[in-house]
């Protein structure tokens, strides 16, 4: 029974391990997307789809 008390306390500490590192690296930017915002300009697909939306409408 003393094996499984330990066993959830290892856990936990590892969790809690983990939680930290996350932590830390959201706040250090780590998850910051850079790459995305400069190639979305490339990518047209709202503007063609508005477009077809509105020719639809006119030809009905």
């Amino acid at each position: 029974m003393e094996v499984l008390f330990i066993l959830i306390i290892i856990s936990l500490v590892v969790a809690g391990g983990f939680l930290l590192a996350f932590i830390f690296s959201v706040k250090n930017g780590q998850y910051d997307d850079t790459y995305t915002p400069s190639v979305r300009m490339l990518f047209d697909d709202e503007l063609t789809t508005k477009e077809e939306n509105s020719n639809y409408k006119k030809s009905n």
